[in-house]
């Protein structure tokens, strides 16, 4: 967003404020509003010693946590009355038929009406001959070697499951494999690194944890639980409530599944660029914005068709927002220009709050406001664009849905996000895009551009000065013809750029060559018409007076569709 940053907390302040959250056992997070989980443990095969301990965990996390836990290995509550009273049943280690026909009648009602689901461990060894249940806890045990070590990788960082942990968590468990893999179904959250442990039989993607939506009501499920000890561990029980909050509806997260997702950020920066001031620290795959107003864009190449995911968290009130469609630039304010602006800001006005395309169209507010987690808490936008199309979704839920009519803008192009100013801090986390298949933006042709009459494109003299004039002549095939086009971008000759001068948008300015600085007034975009156009102000590169002599300028006019404005570009 364009406005002046607001002074919040220093970068000292706030950086100290992260270090202290990090160091928390569990999530720190808004309170939540009180709710009730019925924690069910029956087995009806191999019995965990680690219940009681897990049923106690569950009960500290309630108490500190704003959740009242019933306990009970009594399939008789798994009533339609009963199961109301609860956001979330927790399937503690459950194994074999624990559930007669009417009882998995009631639960399978309570969840088509919004209830929620958590599996942990031997939940994935439970009702076998029950399709729905299949489906729920996402896939059923096969086997497992001893307790051991293992590295547990971790995918899906803003589920408030997984926020908390590093990228890789080494920890002791009894690791299940599974008769199916559950990613085409659900959005996995961890993974197992079967190089770092024996027994493991998935191979490559072994899915540890994960979440879906199914039937109406949530679930997350989780492979970790087996022994007393994991209960005691701050990181895993942090990783028990965490799904327990996403289940009852405390925390929302986008568990819709996901493949075919290439990274373009998840710890390095290869491939980026930073434009205008500030910037943004990079610590535990963490990008956090400090100063600016700058950008950091990814430089490396164009997207037409295609989703872009990323997870970010403010905070407080804090301001910043992915930048899409926009050609290459130094200049932070020309991306703005050119491209789009999907706004991240807790407060503004419609159309330049979070899930806004900044200053344009406002979003859904209801459907936003459902979906938003809070300062604080992580969150994931998907940028869909198709065409010129693009539907916001914030953790799962499409909450703008925009299409660009404007001529001097597209949807097009490079992708950023903007560190705002001092003060509005805004951390991003795994950014991954997924190509739809659309053409790619044409590669740079070099050569002569051709005009009314047949006539080259021409710096005057030959001269690279800045402020030489460019005109007309005839074809020589001299160097001042000798254009490099890269449409949607810069048009260079000499080394040097088509400009217009001043950053004019009157009719008449001047076009010129001058030393390539990125800003947009040396940004030109080929339109089917055969115009060349800065989309700036929206004009066309034209023939002054339709003049076809050898030495006529070209200078900057409202687009009208004259042969004076048509160009074939290399």
């Amino acid at each position: 967003m364009r406005r002046q940053p607001r002074m919040l907390l220093g970068g000292a302040a706030t950086t100290l404020a992260a270090l202290a959250l990090l160091a928390q056992p569990t999530p720190v997070s808004a309170a939540d509003t009180s709710y009730d989980v019925l924690v069910f443990s029956k087995t009806a095969g191999f019995r965990h010693d680690s219940i009681p301990a897990g049923i106690q965990a569950i009960r500290d996390l309630g108490a500190a946590n704003s959740f009242t836990v019933t306990a009970t290995e009594d399939g008789n509550q798994f009533t339609t009355g009963n199961l109301s009273r609860y956001e979330a049943v927790v399937f503690l280690n459950t194994t074999g038929d624990v559930l007669n026909d009417a009882q998995q009648s009631a639960f399978q009602s309570y969840i088509g009406s919004g209830g929620g689901f958590v599996g942990v461990h031997s939940a994935a060894d439970t009702e076998y001959n029950w399709p729905f249940y299949g489906e729920l806890v996402g896939a059923y045990f096969a086997s497992h070697p001893a307790v051991q070590q293992a590295d547990v990788k971790v995918e899906g960082r803003a589920h408030a499951a997984t926020a908390h942990l590093p990228q890789t968590w080494t920890r002791t468990d009894e690791w299940y494999n599974f008769r199916t893999n559950p990613r085409s179904t659900a959005r996995v959250l961890t993974t197992l690194d079967e190089s770092s442990y024996s027994g493991g039989s998935m191979g490559a993607d072994h899915p540890h944890s994960w979440c879906k939506t199914h039937a109406g009501g949530r679930a997350f499920y989780t492979g970790g639980g087996h022994s007393q000890a994991s209960y005691t561990e701050p990181a895993f029980r942090a990783h028990l409530l965490g799904g327990i909050r996403y289940a009852a509806g405390r925390t929302k997260a986008d568990c819709r599944p996901e493949t075919g997702y290439t990274t373009l950020y998840n710890g390095s920066t290869t491939g980026w660029s930073q434009a205008g001031p500030g910037g943004f620290t990079n610590s535990d795959a963490t990008l956090t914005s400090y100063g600016g107003m700058g950008m950091l864009w990814y430089s490396a190449r164009q997207f037409t068709d295609y989703s872009l995911k990323l997870d970010w968290k403010m905070p407080g009130d804090d301001n910043s927002g992915v930048v899409v469609g926009f050609p290459p630039t130094s200049d932070p304010q020309s991306a703005l220009d050119n491209g789009y602006e999907v706004q991240i800001d807790a407060t503004d006005a419609p159309d330049r709050t979070t899930g806004s395309i900044y200053a344009v169209k406002a979003p859904d507010t209801a459907a936003r406001d459902a979906a938003l987690n809070p300062p604080g808490e992580w969150n994931t936008f998907e940028l869909l664009v198709e065409g010129e199309r693009l539907q916001v979704w914030l953790n799962g839920v499409k909450i703008n849905d925009f299409t660009n009519t404007d001529p001097a803008r597209s949807l097009a192009g490079h992708v950023g996000i903007q560190n705002h100013g001092t003060g509005d801090d805004v951390s991003f986390r795994n950014v991954r895009i997924k190509d739809l298949g659309g053409s790619p933006p044409p590669t740079p042709g070099t050569g002569p551009v051709v005009g009314l009459a047949n006539k080259c494109l021409d710096v005057r003299n030959g001269s690279s000065a800045d402020g030489t004039a460019v005109q007309i002549s005839s074809c020589t095939g001299s160097a001042g013809q000798r254009w490099t086009v890269a449409p949607g971008s810069t048009v260079k000759a000499l080394g040097k750029c088509l400009d217009v001068s001043g950053n004019s948008t009157a009719d008449g300015a001047k076009v010129q060559l001058w030393s390539c600085n990125g800003g947009a007034n040396q940004n030109w975009q080929a339109y089917p018409d055969g115009s060349l156009r800065n989309p700036r102000s929206g004009k066309c590169l034209d023939v002054s007076g339709a003049g076809s002599s050898d030495g006529t300028l070209v200078h900057l006019w409202t687009c009208h569709g004259g042969a004076n404005q048509k160009w074939t570009l290399p």
